[in-house]
């Protein structure tokens, strides 16, 4: 199944709270962000951060 780059994949609704505050409410958006930015946001950690990696790259994106 590939990841919508409409929608954020399902990494826990802190971490979707978090990034949809930073101004990243879909996949979309995070393609290029630098990883350690979105790390220090609460409720994104390790496990997000894989989620979010391994959907971008079904689209041939990825985190900065």
């Amino acid at each position: 199944m590939i990841a919508d780059l409409d929608a954020l994949p399902k990494i826990g609704a802190p971490a979707v709270r978090a990034l949809t505050q930073a101004g990243y409410p879909t996949l979309r958006d995070l393609a290029g962000v630098p990883r350690a930015e979105l790390s220090v946001l609460h409720g994104v950690g390790p496990k997000a951060l894989g989620i979010i990696q391994r959907a971008l790259e079904q689209h041939d994106l990825s985190l900065g």
